[in-house]
């Protein structure tokens, strides 16, 4: 049975990416780990607007994350080492696996990363664009 296009009105040009996005985001995994807050910073004066991803990583390092950019998708993966050589009488924590996916919009831009007290820390960048209006000549066609 064919899908109902939500974007199908013929006013809206090029948005068949929009589709795909939407599409790609309802089918990420609905696995609630790590657990993460997403808020918006408050503006200083003319300062582009900033996003503040924050995940909740306790027991991660450096060294058991990465942070990846690829076209909009900015993807957080944090892989911990089982040691062989430690003895558990009780094993409450797990070295456990993650992926976290978000797909960031047109001009958003990546500010940077830290982790603290567990907590890493990604801040996300939209420089205002600037207005740009432009006069189309209209030509006689042949």
């Amino acid at each position: 049975m064919p899908r109902m296009s939500t974007l199908n009105s013929p006013y809206l040009l090029g948005f068949d990416g929009i589709e795909r996005l939407i599409d790609r985001v309802s089918r990420s995994s609905g696995d609630g780990y790590p657990p993460y807050n997403i808020e918006r910073l408050p503006r200083n004066g003319g300062q582009a607007t900033t996003l503040r991803i924050t995940l909740a990583v306790a027991g991660f390092t450096k060294d058991q994350l990465d942070v990846t950019l690829e076209d909009n998708q900015l993807t957080i993966k944090g892989k911990q080492t089982e040691e062989p050589d430690r003895e558990y009488l009780h094993r409450g924590i797990a070295a456990r696996q993650f992926q976290r996916t978000f797909v960031l919009a047109d001009g958003m831009e990546v500010g940077g990363a830290g982790l603290e007290n567990g907590l890493l820390v990604i801040d996300l960048v939209r420089p205002e664009p600037e207005r740009v209006v432009r006069t189309i000549e209209i030509t006689d066609i042949a």
